[in-house]
């Protein structure tokens, strides 16, 4: 107990007195329950493939999930993109009653756009499900149709979630928004064991009620810190007006950015039979810690450079982002460094048996070892993202994310010339060195100009 109470105080001393160092807590303490989530998430997959393998039922119920994951992905997120930087500024400058009354009318607008979303979803269901499950029979795209109705309000559930775990966020209260989606999957394997008559539908309930509890376990939280949850609809202010003007270029970006992989994926196809799948499993290991320092750094930096965009606390911004380029550098260039040194072992232990041969271990550790050069250029990336979205310039994203596009179809194809399937590994981390370089240079250039 009382080393436990010494590593206590140590973390305590590690993460209190500068911002960099709450922000560096915070941070850190997201990724680890991340991670946790994470953990669980792949129990709950190991459940699945014991009760249903790779049969007809949950092919079906993935597919009936790929466009609800989907709008969740781009629709929900990129309104807390939009909200978080506005509900800052009028909490910090008009008080927390102004604060209320735009978080009430956000609240009571983005359920009406996800209700509307997933009426349509469900109408045009018939004419789209065909078109991406073209390979199934009547039966099972029978059997799809039925899940996703049962599963399309997770779109609400998840996206009124999400709003508010992001409001929570707002208010540096961060642990129970980055720990509270393990809900679901617990809930997942619960019903599996409970419910075994129910088939499939056990995962549709499972995911409903996991929602269902994520959402109130949040909504509770919220209460605690004297937020109304009661809807109240004030009309389309001037405030709810700016969230909606910096929500239509953040959509408009996240498509950007989902059809890069499409790109991607899409080029390797037309290349040996393979392809794709050493794409794929070249990219899968760097993607894991990308995605949790994406995800530690997307839900800290949004609130934190938000308070200090709406103070006008510049200096306190330059610094602050200037710390956090180091400490992405600090951390990300040993491990690109680990990843490429080591990536043949790696993928060796990880892959290599049965059908993955020794020749398929060079070459995916070949990729591998391109996409590792993406690591700290993604990180420093995700912060200036985070950066520009606290100062409410979101229509940039879109000429960022274009320009980006663009570069990136056409080195997919000159690398492909060069050296095949590695080529789109190397074009993407050519792209993330051009994307962070060209941000930064605007948001240094955005903070001086403000301090002068």
């Amino acid at each position: 107990m009382r080393h436990l109470q010494k590593l206590i105080d140590i973390w305590k001393n590690l993460t209190s007195g500068s911002l960099s160092r709450k922000i560096f807590g915070a941070a850190t303490t997201v990724a680890l329950l991340t991670a946790m989530v994470k953990i669980v998430s792949v129990f709950k997959e190991l459940f699945i493939a014991w009760r249903f393998g790779t049969g007809d039922d949950l092919e079906a119920f993935l597919i009936a999930l790929l466009v609800p994951a989907f709008i969740i992905n781009v629709i929900a997120n990129s309104f807390n993109s939009a909200l978080v930087p506005t509900y800052i500024q009028v909490r910090e400058q008009e008080g927390i009653k102004a604060a209320q009354k735009l978080f009430s009318g956000a609240t009571i607008w983005s359920a009406g756009i996800l209700v509307l979303t997933i009426a349509i979803v469900l109408a045009t269901a018939p004419l789209y499900l065909p078109l991406i499950a073209s390979g199934f029979s009547s039966q099972k795209l029978s059997l799809t149709f039925s899940l996703l109705c049962i599963t399309a309000p997770i779109i609400l559930l998840t996206g009124i979630a999400s709003t508010w775990a992001a409001v929570l966020n707002a208010g540096e209260r961060f642990a129970l928004a980055a720990v509270v989606p393990v809900t679901t999957h617990v809930v997942g394997i619960l019903f599996l064991l409970i419910f075994p008559s129910w088939g499939i539908y056990a995962l549709a309930g499972a995911l409903l009620c996991g929602g269902g509890i994520e959402m109130v376990v949040i909504g509770a939280a919220l209460n605690r810190q004297g937020i109304s949850l009661r809807p109240k609809w004030y009309g389309f202010d001037t405030y709810l007006k700016q969230v909606a003007g910096q929500y239509i270029p953040m959509i408009v970006a996240a498509f950007i950015i989902c059809s890069a992989g499409v790109v991607d994926q899409s080029m390797a196809a037309i290349l040996l039979p393979g392809s794709v799948a050493s794409l794929n499993y070249g990219n899968r290991l760097i993607a894991s810690p990308i995605s949790l320092m994406s995800i530690a750094l997307s839900t800290v930096l949004v609130p934190y450079f938000s308070k200090m965009v709406a103070n006008k606390d510049w200096s306190n911004l330059h610094r602050t982002l200037r710390q956090w380029i180091a400490i992405i550098l600090v951390v990300t260039v040993p491990m690109t460094i680990f990843f490429i040194v080591f990536s043949e072992p790696i993928v060796h232990i990880l892959f290599e048996r049965g059908e993955f041969t020794t020749q398929n271990t060079h070459l995916v550790a070949e990729i591998q070892s391109l996409y590792a050069l993406q690591i700290p250029f993604y990180t420093i990336n995700i912060l200036a993202i985070r950066l520009i979205t606290s100062m409410q310039l979101n229509h940039l994203l879109i000429w960022f994310f274009g320009c980006s596009l663009l570069i990136n179809i056409s080195l997919d194809y000159l690398f492909m010339q060069w050296i095949g399937i590695k080529g789109i590994a190397l074009s993407t981390s050519c792209v993330y060195l051009f994307s962070s370089f060209s941000l930064l240079w605007f948001v240094h250039r955005k903070i001086k100009n403000n301090l002068l």
